[in-house]
């Protein structure tokens, strides 16, 4: 978890954070829309994927029990967080809703 922390801590733009697994089909769609996410967003945001088979504590620690979940931090905090399959531009709005100087 003290990567996590590293990850999310004290971040001056959101950190946009996908929880997915490999075996999963829809997490496996999301992977593109992370990258035009990405693309979109530059330096305004982070955007990682956590894998849960290799982060079960963390996964665990969260509460996450659908797959793919979102979860979007700002100076460490979580600010906003749902389940399931969202586009690009729905992901993009959240963030640009986050940003720290709105």
């Amino acid at each position: 978890m003290t990567k996590f922390g590293n990850l999310i801590d004290e971040r001056k733009i959101p950190v946009l954070i996908n929880f997915y697994a490999n075996w999963d089909d829809q997490c496996q769609d999301v992977h593109p829309v992370l990258r035009d996410v990405a693309a979109a967003t530059g330096d305004q945001a982070k955007v990682v994927k956590i894998n849960i088979d290799y982060n079960e504590g963390l996964a665990e620690a969260l509460r996450i029990k659908s797959l793919p979940t979102f979860v979007i931090y700002l100076f460490g905090e979580m600010v906003w967080r749902k389940s399931g399959h969202l586009d690009a531009n729905a992901l993009v709005a959240y963030l640009q809703q986050h940003q720290p100087n709105r």
